[in-house]
């Protein structure tokens, strides 16, 4: 099956942050403040994911983005665009026992990993789409003491190999 036949893949038409040397962080953080509150549910396992307000602090702090730079850290930013649908097709839920002491509280039942996929435009020096880089992302999601999931970090961001036309 070929790329653009994959209906796992996020589809993000533009780039919102950019930086030769520095991503805005500070811009990221503030585009994610939209999604606090909300509720997103996974297609394949049905869980539902919260969105709470330490989220968008997390994201564009975390040590994973803090040792991001050049593609990976504009990808990163840029699939903040689309954080439902990157929810909604994720899938491999993985469960990972808590080893952080800062963590007892908001995470007492643990992790869950879900890997999904983006795509990404490459442009040409007219503005024009040259081709899509795809990209595999974890949702870093933290199992609470109630029970509800929500969603912690993106993290171990991979750029594929195929790049669809």
């Amino acid at each position: 099956m070929s790329i653009e036949k994959e209906d796992n893949i996020v589809w993000i038409s533009q780039i919102l942050f950019r930086g030769k040397r520095k991503i805005p962080w500070e811009e990221v953080e503030e585009y994610l403040k939209q999604y606090v509150g909300k509720v997103y549910e996974i297609s394949k396992t049905k869980d539902k994911i919260h969105i709470k307000a330490d989220f968008p602090d997390e994201f564009s702090n975390s040590m994973d983005t803090v040792r991001l730079n050049g593609t990976a850290a504009k990808a990163k930013a840029n699939a903040v665009q689309k954080i439902p649908e990157l929810i909604r097709k994720a899938e491999n839920k993985r469960f990972q026992e808590n080893k952080k002491m800062k963590h007892t509280v908001d995470a007492q039942r643990g992790w869950y990993r879900y890997t999904t996929n983006f795509a990404l435009p490459v442009y040409n020096e007219d503005g024009k789409i040259l081709r899509y880089n795809v990209f595999r992302i974890e949702l870093l999601v933290r199992c609470s003491g109630d029970g509800k999931l929500y969603l912690y970090d993106m993290v171990n961001i991979k750029k594929r190999n195929e790049q669809p036309a």
